[in-house]
């Protein structure tokens, strides 16, 4: 039986000057697979009424838009390790329709390339290709970057202008491949032959364009056999051949609707374990540089990151745009996706681009049919952190009650990180109540200079962990604005309910 202290307090110290790093935009970034309905129905929707002469819909487009999504990883996840990306481009009525390995589905390639930089610059978002590393070839790779990025005068930059567009689009954050760790991996390599191939990708990718960033496999989760050594060997041989190296990990309460014992304090408090996760692939990262002697930096891509645990079948029966891997999200899901984001800050010193997988229809936090969607409960903390966290992650000092956890021992009952911007004055704190039963009353108290004024405050709250959001009750969990509290000199207090996220900006005066 879990116990808590009677306490009901707890305190959270800022200091503009106490820095983690600066908070990298591009952690506020998506992920779109040719997968389900995240594609076909989901971004590219011709057949319904309320799409455009592209595909787009208005409504989903403006959803996506107000994520404010920095950077957009595309075309998989498994599918890129079957997927030949000629298939997706020229005229519509001649691509061709292919069996699509990875999630058993029909693939009719009419999204694909051209269509994806269009959606890209539609939602103002830095493109992030992957390429074919398990059935392709590293010229395959270097072909694809000639298409996207190069003037015209050879063959494929030349097919892109024939294709109606002349001027190059410019991709700049390259993935080698995914998860080939992973004995499901079409093309799956062990860690001494991905991390070769990766670097002979890589070094062609570069001949074609210098200017290209690129991102490693790291392995697919913490429960695999091979994790880290698989991250050590790869990071150590690929070392001068690569910018980012890539995380994934996915998360879960699977009692949750069981007749098992539920541990939802465990899952509340699933922050300890991304943390600790950063930490070691950070390590892995420091252990590389030293051992390679080199002066340059790798920054962790955590490019697939969500909780995933209901809707695990990916059986697509040889079907168009199966309805597979359809997530409902509630209340104790978003709390855990705030403090994932909250993680990212926490980390910001390391974790310079993140993509939650994925951004519609396919475990993400919008919910499409022909005639509507929905914005599902993981939507408002996404929407609060990418529009407001900007400038400087702080280290942020905390003093709160504790909990005992079945997984992780002691845990504070607050999750709370911030961000202040010097050159805006901008600040806000991010704030999650994981208790399932006790209120608390948090001081925020800034240690140097107070802010001006606070600017607004959001909160998100309920009785039910399993409340969720559908198209009969769309507004069952969201955010809603509250009172400002009262600034009194350098500190304010506010009650945050059990199970809730709180948002508070503040404005101080610019640098």
């Amino acid at each position: 039986m879990t116990t808590r202290s009677n306490t009901r307090t707890a305190t959270v110290a800022l200091n503009t000057q106490r820095i983690v790093s600066d908070i990298s935009p591009l952690i506020f970034g998506g992920f779109a697979e040719h997968m389900g309905r995240c594609i076909y129905e989901g971004i590219y929707d011709p057949a319904s009424p309320l799409a455009d002469a592209r595909g787009f819909r208005p409504d989903v487009m403006k959803a996506l838009k107000d994520l404010n999504y920095r950077i957009m990883r595309y075309p998989g996840g498994n599918f890129v390790s079957g997927y030949r990306w000629m298939d997706g481009i020229g005229p519509r009525e001649q691509r061709p329709r292919r069996r699509a390995l990875a999630w058993r589905s029909i693939e009719t390639n009419q999204f694909g390339a051209d269509e994806f930089m269009e959606f890209a610059r539609e939602l103002d978002t830095e493109p992030m290709w992957a390429v074919n590393l398990g059935t392709g070839s590293i010229q395959e790779a270097a072909d694809l970057v000639e298409y996207m990025n190069l003037p015209t005068g050879t063959q494929f930059s030349d097919l892109r202008a024939k294709n109606g567009n002349k001027d190059p689009y410019g991709v700049k954050y390259w993935c080698l491949g995914n998860e080939m760790d992973g004995p499901w991996q079409i093309g799956h390599l062990d860690a001494v032959a991905y991390a070769d191939k990766a670097v002979e990708a890589a070094k062609l990718m570069r001949w074609m364009d210098p200017s290209i960033k690129t991102i490693a496999c790291g392995s697919s989760n913490t429960a695999m056999p091979t994790f880290p050594e698989w991250d050590r060997v790869v990071l150590e041989r690929a070392w001068e051949h690569i910018d980012y190296f890539s995380m994934h990990y996915y998360v879960g309460n699977p009692n949750m609707n069981s007749k098992e014992a539920v541990d939802t304090d465990s899952y509340l408090a699933s922050s300890v374990h991304f943390d600790e996760h950063a930490e070691t692939i950070g390590a892995a990262i420091r252990l590389a540089k030293a051992q390679n002697r080199s002066k340059k930096d790798v920054g962790i891509c955590w490019d697939e990151w969500n909780v995933w645990y209901r809707a695990v079948g990916g059986d697509g029966g040889w079907e168009e745009a199966p309805h597979i891997l359809e997530e409902v999200y509630n209340l104790e899901d978003a709390l855990v996706v705030a403090q994932w984001l909250g993680t990212f800050l926490r980390k910001a010193d390391i974790v310079r681009i993140a993509c939650i997988a994925q951004i519609v229809n396919v475990i993400a936090p919008i919910m499409t049919r022909a005639d509507g969607l929905f914005l599902q409960t993981i939507y408002y903390p996404l929407m609060m952190f990418s529009n407001h966290a900007v400038g400087n992650s702080l280290d942020v000092l905390v003093k709160a009650p504790t909990h005992e956890t079945q997984k992780f021992g002691e845990v504070s009952l607050l999750d709370a990180t911030a961000s202040f911007d010097p050159a805006s004055g901008k600040g806000a704190a991010f704030l999650v109540n994981r208790s399932q039963t006790e209120a608390l009353d948090v001081t925020v108290l800034w240690e140097d200079v107070a802010p001006g004024e606070l600017t607004q405050a959001w909160q998100m709250a309920g009785h039910e962990p399993a409340a969720a959001n559908s198209f009969e009750q769309p507004e069952a969990v969201t955010i809603h604005t509250i009172d400002v509290p009262k600034l009194d000199g350098g500190r304010v207090t506010l009650t945050l309910p059990p199970l809730s996220f709180t948002v508070l900006t503040s404005q101080h005066s610019p640098s």
